[in-house]
């Protein structure tokens, strides 16, 4: 049994490919819809769903991650994850993570290698993924969360995500699992897709995403690589220049 949060708010667009992709899974899922009180149709689409769903509400919540930590805590399958939804898993995604954790019963996480999806243009390139290593990992963010997979037991032990977080709750869990359970390891096939577009949060808040990744790099790795205060001030500026050009 594998646990899967969906933390959702106004994505109703997005939504029911999230869910199909999850229950088309050659694995049991419990599925639980956290929906922090939507405007748009992402109801109709629980209400379309809610026979498969083994919870959901819709009201205003604390935030995403306290959202998928309350999801995760309602279910009880030996495999955790949540995927946000405007994402999805690409078929026996979840089977193929299984069965690599099963066979690496030590590893806290599994996670695998996913794909961009670029909204605007409809094209796809691979996400920078790559073997866990603790000082790459001060460097950049090299899991992509819709493609990881946890078990209950270590999730458990670190307490899910930080709820005071808003932009880095996964980068600050990937180093809180490697520190307290041991490390991640990597699965090289390709799991999932990570819709990217201009409503996310990465791209409407770069420069806190900026200062919440330099301040988690600081209170885990005690140092910050020179890179994160040369090349990442650039990328933001850049990216942001890139997103008010193209919109």
């Amino acid at each position: 049994m594998v646990t899967v949060a969906v933390p959702s708010f106004n994505q109703g667009r997005f939504l029911d490919k999230a869910l199909t992709s999850i229950f088309e899974q050659e694995v049991p899922v419990e599925v639980f819809v956290l929906d922090g009180g939507s405007t748009d149709d992402s109801l109709k689409i629980i209400s379309r769903w809610r026979h498969h769903l083994a919870g959901f509400r819709s009201h205003r919540d604390d935030g995403q991650a306290a959202a998928i930590n309350e999801g995760i805590q309602q279910g009880r399958g030996k495999f955790v994850c949540w995927l946000n939804s405007d994402d999805w898993f690409l078929p026996g995604a979840l089977s193929r993570l299984v069965s690599f954790a099963e066979a690496n019963p030590t590893a806290p996480m599994v996670y695998g290698q996913c794909l961009n999806y670029l909204d605007k243009t409809g094209a796809f390139n691979k996400v920078w993924v790559e073997p866990f290593n603790e000082c790459r990992l001060a460097a950049r963010c090299i899991i992509s969360q819709p493609g990881t997979l946890i078990r209950r037991s270590a999730w458990e032990r670190v307490g899910g995500v930080d709820p005071n977080l808003t932009m880095t709750m996964d980068y600050d869990l990937w180093w809180r699992l490697h520190k307290a359970a041991g490390s991640p390891l990597f699965f090289g096939e390709l799991v999932a897709v990570n819709r990217v577009h201009f409503e996310t949060k990465t791209m409407t808040h770069r420069r806190l995403h900026y200062q919440e990744a330099i301040a988690t790099v600081r209170r885990h790795h005690g140092r910050v690589p020179l890179k994160w205060w040369l090349a990442q001030p650039y990328s933001v500026w850049f990216k942001s220049f890139v997103r008010r050009f193209q919109s």
